[in-house]
């Protein structure tokens, strides 16, 4: 089947590209390997330039790529510029830091001489999502390439215009043919493409699914994977929180790139206590937060003033609009949206839901779009158990007055990262990644750049 690009605005085709019959794959593989035995020769100073020159093309060309990425998934002008300046200081980061991660550990033992080297595994296959099309390579690719990897690429089947840009910006930045390759290949290809001998690891942001199905495939070929997938990651809210700021950033981070983030917020979590201002203080901040989602320009992504444009495919849609349904009819109460918007375009309503348990679908499943839901807590105990229930470990965020109430909670929480009056975000000098069907491994940082290599150990004795 082609790989079509198709915009979720207007709901049209705009470009088409074959698949990848077996004889251009393996073409492709070859050259893989290929290029793997030509960029690990080549000095760190030299993997650092092409990184840098890589950064300036994504800067020269920023405006066309987050047009591209509008047109082709739906997200606005403005993240989708701050998305690719988001890639470019990654690249930046590592090109200046790759030079003493690669020195030499050395190690002392009864040698005259030993130490540990870190060496690049070679290929590696980044089936990479269409919901952050540029940074989730990136994320990746930045520390890996630095580390004298290559990717081959197979992006998701909706963003081919974005997959093709990649492999473009490597080329325009002066790249040895090899170092970066997109494949078009079809779900059925990821086995023989795992098992060929050119690929020596596979890294994969998506779904559950998708995660316990390469990651089978890699483990048979005794293979490094590492896998970051789906997300539900609680908004802790405590009752001493500053309430209005505290909703704002409630709002920003359930809507970032329309909700369709495996970091996003998506339960609510409010402890609840009477307020001397009269009401309860979940039902204050339930009211602030509908006040500041109502307020979101949802519309088209090309539009300066948009803030949510379109969920990026039809079926998304229909899945979100089926937990929503489903929440409601087990009891949620629908404070604010809860349908698709009457317009072309795969639209979807800010929606709020309130009075959500652990077993509502917006909270029991992982929600891909602009819905949150809320659970009241009457204490902090009950607030942990809430956050905790779940299948999912990638972020948390707790928000309070008092940074010592939230400290006992960065032991607590069962996720890969806490973060305490901010919202959940990666960064590159910070190691990112989950527990529990979130996934395993880390991208970024230190811990993400060691990730795909080789630590060979020296032992040097003396001489005879």
């Amino acid at each position: 089947m082609p790989f079509v690009s198709l915009n979720p605005t207007s709901e049209r085709v705009e470009a088409e590209f074959p698949a990848l019959d077996p004889g251009g794959l393996a073409l492709l593989l070859d050259q893989a390997a290929a290029g793997a035995r030509n960029w690990r020769a080549r000095s760190i100073e030299d993997r650092a330039a092409v990184l840098r020159a890589v950064a300036t093309a994504l800067r020269g060309q920023g405006e066309a790529l987050a047009t591209l990425m509008a047109r082709e998934m739906g997200k606005p002008m403005g993240e989708g510029r701050a998305e690719i300046e988001k890639c470019a200081w990654t690249c930046e980061h590592f090109a200046q830091a790759a030079p003493g991660l690669l020195n030499p550990r050395s190690a002392p033992t009864d040698a005259v001489e030993s130490f540990v080297v870190p060496e690049p595994l070679g290929t590696v296959l980044a089936v990479m999502p269409w919901n952050f099309p540029f940074w989730q390579f990136f994320r990746f690719a930045a520390p890996a390439l630095l580390a004298g990897n290559t990717a081959f690429l197979k992006h998701a089947s909706n963003v081919p215009q974005c997959a093709l840009a990649i492999e473009a910006l490597f080329r325009v930045a002066g790249a040895p043919e090899g170092v970066v390759i997109n494949a078009f290949a079809e779900v059925e290809a990821i086995e023989r493409i795992v098992a060929h001998p050119a690929i020596r690891a596979v890294t994969l942001t998506g779904s559950e699914r998708a995660g316990r199905s390469i990651g089978a495939l890699a483990g048979r070929e005794l293979k490094k994977v590492v896998l970051e997938l789906g997300g539900s990651d609680p908004f802790i809210v405590l009752d001493d929180a500053d309430l209005l700021a505290t909703a704002r950033a409630a709002v920003r981070a359930r809507l970032v790139n329309g909700g369709q983030s495996c970091i996003a917020a998506k339960r609510f979590i409010v402890v609840d206590r009477p307020s001397p201002s009269g009401g309860a203080f979940a039902d204050r901040f339930v009211a602030a937060m509908s006040e500041e989602m109502a307020r979101v320009r949802v519309g088209d992504p090309l539009d300066a003033a948009t803030q949510m444009g379109p969920l990026a495919r039809s079926d998304l849609r229909d899945t979100l609009h089926r937990q929503v349904e489903e929440s409601v009819r087990a009891g949620a109460r629908l404070v604010l949206g809860g349908h698709p918007l009457d317009r072309p375009g795969w639209f979807y309503a800010p929606t709020l839901l309130d009075h959500c348990t652990e077993t509502t679908t917006a909270a029991a499943e992982e929600t891909f779009g602009p819905v949150a839901a809320i659970l009241r807590a009457a204490d902090e105990e009950t607030a942990l158990r809430l956050a905790n229930a779940t299948p999912y470990g990638l972020g948390a965020s707790i928000w309070t007055s008092d940074i010592r109430r939230a400290r006992p909670w960065i032991d607590a929480l069962q996720v890969g990262s806490v973060f305490v009056n901010g919202m959940v975000k990666s960064d590159a000098r910070l190691p990112f990644g989950g527990v529990k069907l979130s996934g395993h491994g880390r991208e970024l940082g230190r811990e993400g750049f060691y990730e795909f290599v080789n630590w060979k150990t020296v032992w040097i004795g003396a001489s005879s």
